[in-house]
């Protein structure tokens, strides 16, 4: 078999392994990806971080509820455990100075999506400050001043907590307007991040990595001009 071969066949082990959170499994194909020396950080991003966004679809599809969900995370954690040692810091480039903050707005105890997201900035090397549910507005400010994060990411699952995310990004950007606010959460839409004042907004957990990325990226551009 070819080491393309190989290292595809050990990607969707460790994909399938999260969806079907088997731990066994995960944890069998990321010890392969070790020995035969594959690349750590793509089988931590193209492997789990890839089944974790299946699990994401079949959750917003009603086919996982919440407790296949976490069954899906241990998998993932297992796999992480593995192959978190061995990624280089050349791979994961600006992602690794960077810090977030997340956390899901105050009146909201909806925390899954925010949990999964804070998971992927994990994998992605980024430090996170997790600052829970029902977060008190205020606290999103105090923190960000605290650890002068790069990025703060809100988390709200229904409309009527939505609102107070505007309420976040402003004061946010009056104290300190360099940091990149990412918005995510199902009645969220692009349109509506964008009139919030947002920097980024993702729809799912493998977008919202990307983005951060992304807007880390640009605001270190910004700190050298």
């Amino acid at each position: 078999m070819s080491e393309e071969a190989l290292k595809q066949e050990l990607l969707k082990a460790l994909s399938d392994g999260v969806v079907e959170y088997d731990e066994d499994k995960v944890r069998e194909a990321a010890q392969r990806v070790i020995d035969e020396g594959l690349n750590a950080y793509e089988a931590v991003m193209n492997g789990l971080a890839a089944g974790m966004e299946i699990v994401g679809k079949l959750y917003d599809d009603q086919e996982y509820f919440v407790p296949e969900m976490l069954l899906c995370a241990d998998a993932l954690y297992a796999g992480l455990d593995i192959l978190k040692p061995h990624i280089r810091p050349e791979d994961l480039g600006d992602a690794a100075k960077g810090q977030v903050i997340i956390g899901t707005v105050q009146g909201d105890v909806h925390d899954i999506g925010k949990n999964i997201i804070k998971l992927m900035f994990e994998v992605a090397g980024f430090t996170v400050h997790d600052l829970g549910r029902d977060v008190p507005l205020e606290k999103f400010v105090e923190e960000q001043l605290r650890t002068d994060s790069e990025v703060v990411a809100l988390s709200a699952m229904m409309t009527t907590t939505m609102m107070g995310m505007k309420k976040v990004v402003e004061m946010i950007k009056a104290k300190n307007p360099n940091v990149a606010i990412m918005l995510g959460g199902a009645p969220l839409t692009k349109d509506t991040a964008e009139l919030f004042g947002a920097d980024g907004y993702a729809d799912s957990a493998g977008n919202a990595v990307q983005e951060a990325i992304k807007m880390i990226s640009r605001l270190r551009e910004m700190k050298k001009s």
